[in-house]
């Protein structure tokens, strides 16, 4: 038996699979002690955790952690002179116009960082040898006064030669052994001194809370007699064993967004869709991803909270869109959405919880796009009046009927969203019109079609119990760990030598590191150089397999990268400018022995009935129907709802939908 178990902002969602079928469980999340909504999923669901062989996890504890800043009191060790990078950063301003521009305040104040004296060159020697005295005299008394329970260190080209942060760390373990201690060559072994040393210190702040957290759970499962394989789920699309993360908290800040993106790229392959926009609406935001040739896109960084973290993840973008976010009026008197959201206490309004402000969730009951006994299952108890009241004043103040202020939230959310996808399509040079958008989450279905429409896209293909996807990706995801090493070097005649060198020696490293994990050893590798012509700014990531590297010259991986850089930027195919590598990145992955098959509910069984929704301005005559009902091949007509125990899909005017042989819904465009 599969089990996984996601926490949400607003809902923790529960995926079992195994030989007696799928069990699907939805709970309130609890903010505030976010292990023990994930148990309440798993008692709600009344499966036995003894005969649970595979449990995959994912949450937004460590994100909540830097965004909340309530990580542990961290210090941060760094080379003599650079006591001040975290707070220096970059010059580039984020908001150029405005005149009170602070930059993202550090999770580690200048009063917790503390130098040590030391020197590293650039090509790993050593200039000044570090001095374990001298560190056990001034910077270990330092740390025990004030009381840190996590050190980061980040020494000056650390990344090429890591002798001296293992002996930092090594010392401060050995007279400070209940600080967790985290070094750069352990969480990033690249150059760009800035961003190594904010993801160290972002890994060492939420290292203690993934610690305590994975603790917690880990206790409470044997207590209830679990025996099987418990695993969390990373940014970069895998997952590793659970009491592997204690030493990689900073790949789990955006696991829950990661593990959907997986899960729906898996299933909606079994239609052979392989090109892809997903998009995730849950109860606090909106994330979307572009996937091509079933690969979703990957970043080496992204942001949180303004600080970079440079580490491989997925391209995913997010912004505050979800049914949970608040609809207002600014001070110009406009309508806005998000990006702050009632989350999961109080809730929207309709909840019945104490809350006070109108939300989408709000939006989609007046306008009867969802209906009130729909949630949970029928479980959840809705207050239509209490949705009415709050949305009472915006209808007052545009002057229009509380249906068509509701219509207006919706509508402005879609465009939102539609803003975020150009972000990762168009304006990266892919064109929507060449992907299908699968849309999941507990809103996702329910907007699509809009969206869809706005970006001239044909076809929508929603998964199966679409509201719990990201709960699916984590029992449909493989284990995964990226290997990461910047070394410069020219590309010249030995090019192809020193590639091949490179690669084995990042191979042995990632072979060590999954025996440590009790990682089987039937991995498969994919190796990536990030490249430039000597003098740019940033790389272009070139990928060569193994069978490449055992025959390729040193003339073709020039022309390679000529090619990958004509795509990105229009110019290199012919240029005779040099060329450098920089930096190298290895995926090692261990692919799930078998992918479990989600399939549509049978057992939830609605009435066939006509039904009233307000749309587009105006109320229109649909039809309900329920998902698991639509045989293979027979067609929808819209408007109509489509109900699974999950979600709610939306099918508008002008469009049809059917169910396929792999119980994805079809959505298809007249004309």
């Amino acid at each position: 038996m599969r089990v996984g178990v996601e926490v949400g902002g607003t809902f923790t969602d529960l995926v079992a699979i195994g030989p007696s079928g799928i069990r699907i469980t939805k709970v309130p999340s609890v903010p505030r002690r976010p292990d023990e909504g994930a148990f309440n999923a798993l008692l709600e669901s009344g499966l036995p955790l003894a005969k649970i062989d595979d449990l995959a996890h994912g949450s937004t504890v460590a994100t909540n952690a830097v965004l909340e800043r309530k990580g542990f009191p961290t210090a941060f060790v760094t080379t003599g002179g650079f006591r001040d990078i975290l707070a220096i950063q970059r010059h580039g301003r984020s908001r150029i116009y405005d005149l009170e521009y602070q930059k993202p305040a550090p999770v580690v104040d200048r009063a917790s960082s503390f130098e040590v004296d030391e020197r590293i060159l650039a090509d790993g020697s050593i200039e000044k040898a570090l001095d374990p005295a001298k560190v056990e005299k001034t910077l270990i008394p330092a740390l025990r006064k004030g009381g840190y329970q996590a050190v980061a260190v980040c020494l000056l080209n650390g990344y090429v030669n890591s002798v001296h942060e293992e002996l930092v760390r090594d010392l401060i373990l050995k007279h400070c052994p209940d600080v967790l201690v985290t070094i750069s060559s352990g969480t990033t072994r690249e150059f760009r001194e800035y961003e190594r040393a904010t993801t160290t210190t972002l890994s060492a702040y939420v290292q203690p809370v993934i610690d305590r957290y994975i603790n917690r759970f880990s206790a409470r499962l044997a207590e209830h007699g679990f025996k099987g394989r418990f695993s969390v789920m990373q940014s970069n699309g895998g997952r590793l064993p659970a009491e592997a993360m204690r030493g990689n908290a900073v790949n789990v800040l955006l696991s829950g967004p990661a593990a959907g993106v997986v899960g729906a790229t898996r299933q909606v392959a079994r239609s052979e869709f392989s090109n892809l926009i997903t998009l995730d609406i849950g109860g606090t935001s909106t994330d979307v991803c572009l996937v091509t040739d079933g690969q979703p896109q990957l970043t080496t960084e992204f942001m949180i909270d303004g600080l970079p973290v440079r580490v491989p993840v997925l391209d995913i973008h997010t912004i505050g869109a979800g049914g949970g976010s608040i609809v207002w009026v600014d001070e110009g008197g406009m309508l806005r959405v998000g990006p702050h959201s009632a989350g999961a206490d109080p809730g929207p309004a309709c909840y019945g919880k104490g809350g006070a402000r109108p939300t989408i969730t709000d939006a989609h009951i007046i306008r009867q796009t969802m209906r009130p006994e729909a949630f949970l299952g029928g479980r959840m108890k809705i207050d239509v009046e209490a949705a009415k009241r709050v949305f009472r004043p915006i209808a007052d103040h545009f002057k229009m009927s509380i249906e068509e202020a509701a219509d207006s939230a919706v509508q402005l959310a879609n465009a939102n969203i539609v803003r975020a996808i150009q972000l990762i399509s168009t304006e990266r040079g892919y064109d929507p019109r060449d992907y299908v958008l699968v849309p999941f989450g507990g809103a996702g279905p329910l907007h699509a079609a809009q969206i869809a429409q706005d970006l001239a896209i044909e076809t929508v293909v929603v998964p199966p119990a679409a509201g719990v996807m990201s709960a699916y990706g984590l029992i449909a995801s493989d284990f995964l760990q990226f290997e990461t090493l910047t070394r410069r070097r020219s590309v010249g005649e030995d090019a192809a030598r020193f590639l091949r060198e490179v690669y084995a020696e990042m191979k042995a490293r990632a072979m060590e590191r999954a025996r440590q994990m009790n990682l089987p050893e039937k991995l498969v590798f994919d190796f990536t150089a990030e490249m430039r012509f000597v003098g740019q700014a940033f790389e272009v990531p070139v990928s060569f397999s193994e069978k490449d590297l055992a025959k390729i010259s040193s003339a073709a991986i020039l022309k390679r990268f000529c090619d990958e850089h004509q795509k990105v930027y229009f110019f290199g195919a012919n240029s005779d400018k040099p060329v450098e590598f920089v930096s190298f990145r290895l995926r090692f992955t261990l692919p799930i022995s078998k992918l479990p098959l989600l399939t549509e509910e049978t057992d939830h069984k609605i009435k066939a009935a006509d039904v009233r929704m307000f749309d587009g301005r105006r109320w229109q005559e649909g039809r309900l129907v329920s998902r698991g009902d639509i045989k293979p091949g027979k067609r929808i007509k819209g408007p109509a709802l489509l109900e699974d125990p999950t979600s709610t899909l939306l099918v508008p005017a002008g469009w049809t939908a059917s169910r396929d042989e792999n119980d994805n819904t079809i959505l298809k465009r007249k004309g």
